[in-house]
């Protein structure tokens, strides 16, 4: 899904940025890159839920295995929201972002970034730009 943007080694991108090259190197073209700190803990717990049910729709899934989208999304939203965690001896309620390792929260935080790069990938798209993840 993601595969027109995503270089999966040092030298697929090294070949994609030759190519490129060849029609796009202006002497004022800028090279960046973007990390999100924290990612995991920082996504927003609905809008993050949000994009898991918006890719599931992407994808036109009615349900995966025995569950229906409709008990992925309410599991989802309940497990995002009742994290607890202690530290110190104190024992909080995590209140944005998810659980690190959790692997609901690694898919969460996936699908929050796919939308998010959508928005820059449009813009980019007509300008002769390149992005990669």
């Amino acid at each position: 899904m993601a595969s027109n943007t995503t270089v999966t080694s040092d030298f697929e991108l090294v070949k994609q940025l030759q190519k490129w090259s060849k029609d796009n190197m202006r002497q004022e073209t800028l090279f960046c890159t973007i990390d999100v700190a924290d990612l995991y803990t920082m996504v927003p717990q609905t809008e993050g839920v949000l994009a898991l049910k918006k890719m599931l729709d992407h994808l036109k899934l009615k349900q995966v295995g025995d569950l229906k989208i409709e008990t992925i999304i309410r599991l989802s939203r309940f497990v995002m929201q009742n994290n607890y965690f202690s530290y110190n001896g104190q024992y909080y309620h995590q209140i944005r972002g998810g659980a690190m390792g959790s692997p609901l929260t690694l898919t969460v935080a996936n699908c929050y970034m796919f939308f998010y790069e959508q928005q820059i990938i449009k813009q980019i798209n007509n300008s002769g730009e390149l992005y990669f993840t």
